[in-house]
């Protein structure tokens, strides 16, 4: 039972701190500070009541420890990582810009963007450790969702990933991808569940999804999820004997499954998309002939461009504004600015990971790696296919391709780790 000494001097602390999130923080860390202190003078012959009074006196005036608290425990904003979303964003009107139906693309973008941000600032004042015990739910929603999508999916380049309501189409497949993010940053939380026979059934969830990717197909998608869970994993509490295991086990089912695949009817494209890149030029009627049309833009680039003013060269790009929008802006602007924008994501991607280490949170850290395993990795590979070295399999480049749902999974993301950072220091710390 609390002493009523006690709990009138840390109701007199507690007042001065202005964040709600942070009292029940503060007041058990100086409640272990004043029980300290108390059996110390209690130890010296005094009575409990002489003790806590002491206790008391000794820790000092109450309103001024609340004043130096509310500076130390008050939310913080990343105004940095905030910032670079802006600059980002901006940037993203540029492959619109002298493309055919550009004007109707701009307007469509700056609708995007906006409900993009509007969905960044709810989760950022969110308090993100509600949704740790949901992972449950989230997991059977992007279950559903996926088994849904072959039977009533709209069919896009040959993969069902939309569904359609109200006169609204939405990229379900990404849908799902954040769902099993939450759900994933949920289930790490809870170690237990990594022992024993548990483990073959959290193996058993693990590759549910992915076979579903696989057989809309999406090899995208199956990439970064199998990429976002396993560096979760990695830095999860998890007993290194059972991570040793279960990594070489996915690793090795991984390369089981998706061999078979690329050599069946349903991995025909998959195959190509693989052959194509390895020599384009014996595809060139084929899907061979992006990569030589890419080489050839990217070598009449120069340093400062040929101007956003959609001559026939860069009309010739498919996919200009999203998948290709590195490309055409590395053409249309130059090697420069594509140095500078590679630059720019470098620093984004940086940022992001550097708030996992700065939260006393175990879960915030796991959501922060996920979700920056999230955005590196669309960011890196679309670069790179964009300049010829990986395979063209539809990735977009994160917060700068054209395209709404795709837009408001990752600012749902960046709000989310945003929340995280701001927290960092009202949260108790938490190491399971």
């Amino acid at each position: 039972m609390s002493s009523p000494i006690f709990n009138e001097f840390l109701t007199k602390v507690i007042s001065k701190v202005r964040s709600k999130e942070a009292h029940s923080m503060i007041r058990k860390e100086l409640h272990h500070h004043l029980l300290e202190l108390s059996k110390s003078f209690e130890n010296r012959a005094d009575s409990l009541k002489e003790a806590e009074e002491k206790a008391v006196q000794e820790m000092g005036n109450p309103f001024t420890i609340g004043e130096k608290l509310n500076k130390l425990h008050k939310p913080r904003m990343d105004w940095m990582l905030i910032s670079l979303f802006i600059v980002i964003g901006a940037i993203s009107f540029l492959p619109l810009v002298g493309n055919a139906p550009g004007s109707l693309f701009l307007k469509q973008q700056a609708i995007w963007y906006s409900l993009g941000t509007i969905v960044l600032i709810a989760f950022l004042f969110f308090d993100y450790r509600k949704l740790r015990n949901w992972w449950l739910i989230f997991y059977s929603s992007g279950v559903l969702v996926l088994l849904y999508l072959p039977v009533f999916g709209l069919s896009v380049g040959g993969v069902k990933r939309w569904i359609s309501f109200g006169g609204f189409t939405v990229d379900a497949a990404t849908i799902s991808m954040l769902l099993f993010f939450l759900a994933w940053s949920g289930i790490f939380t809870k170690s237990d569940m990594f022992n024993g026979w548990k483990q073959a059934i959290m193996f058993g969830l693990f590759w549910i999804p992915f076979i579903l990717y696989m057989m809309l197909p999406a090899l995208p998608y199956s990439i970064f999820y199998f990429l976002c869970v396993l560096m979760m994993f990695t830095f999860s509490h998890i007993r290194k004997k059972s991570k040793v295991i279960m990594i070489a086990a996915k690793l090795t089912m991984c390369v089981f499954f998706i061999v078979p695949i690329l050599f069946s009817s349903r991995g025909t494209l998959l195959s190509e998309r693989l052959f194509s890149f390895l020599s384009p030029e014996q595809y060139y009627n084929g899907l061979g002939y992006m990569y030589i049309l890419i080489k050839g833009l990217l070598a009449d680039a120069g340093w400062f461009g040929n101007g956003l003013n959609g001559n026939s060269a860069i009309q010739s790009l498919p996919d200009a504004h999203t998948d290709f929008a590195f490309p055409y802006l590395v053409y249309s602007l130059g090697w420069a600015f594509g140095i500078a924008l590679c630059i720019l994501l470098i620093v984004f991607i940086w940022k992001i990971s550097q708030n996992a280490s700065k939260t006393k949170d175990y879960y915030g850290r796991i959501l922060v790696v996920g979700g920056a395993t999230l955005i590196a990795v669309p960011a890196i590979w679309n670069i790179l296919m964009g300049v010829g070295f990986a395979p063209i399999i539809g990735v977009s480049l994160p917060f700068i391709s054209y395209g709404g749902t795709t837009l408001i999974f990752h600012s749902a993301i960046l709000g989310i780790i945003l929340s995280v950072y701001r927290r960092k220091d009202i949260v108790e710390p938490s190491e399971i």
